[in-house]
């Protein structure tokens, strides 16, 4: 009978935390005006004048090993505050615009429906015109009456 592969451990790249490149903090430890990018967009704010992060946040594991300095990938990144700008607003045309690439995903190609939420492009229409299922009245908006013709005379 054959054997199954080993599976090789990862060799672990220990830091000793006096030598890593940024000050670390613990959860709850942070200093005021450090916040992460997460921290910044709940306050309306963009990383802005930041060219990169000040400080780590530590994971929840590495808060028992204080000796080393924390690798894992769950590790946050601090910004400064005072360095943040306030958030972008998006022009008109620019809603216009996603407003339109949203009406694209959300209306049936078959009756013209606008759903309140994305079709499936594997069917390539609502689930009422691609097999009779019947469809809630209250997740879509009715098409818009259509004219006669479009033409000016």
């Amino acid at each position: 009978m054959p054997r199954g592969r080993r599976k090789r451990r990862r060799e672990i790249k220990r830091v000793p935390r006096s030598e890593a490149f940024l000050p670390e903090f613990d959860r709850g430890a942070v200093p005021e005006g450090l916040v992460t990018r997460r921290q910044l967009r709940d306050m309306g704010l963009s990383p802005g004048g930041n060219d990169g992060p000040v400080a780590i946040l530590r994971c929840k594991w590495c808060s028992y090993r204080p000796q080393w300095s924390c690798n894992h990938p769950t590790r946050g990144f601090l910004l400064r505050v005072d360095l943040a700008v306030p958030k972008r607003v998006p022009t008109l045309a620019q809603e216009w615009a996603l407003d339109r690439a949203m009406a694209a995903r959300q209306t049936c190609g078959d009756c013209g429906r606008r759903f309140f939420f994305c079709l499936s492009k594997k069917l390539g229409c609502c689930i009422e015109c691609f097999d009779g299922t019947p469809v809630d009245p209250s997740s879509y908006l009715a098409p818009a009456a259509s004219a006669a013709h479009r033409l000016a005379a």
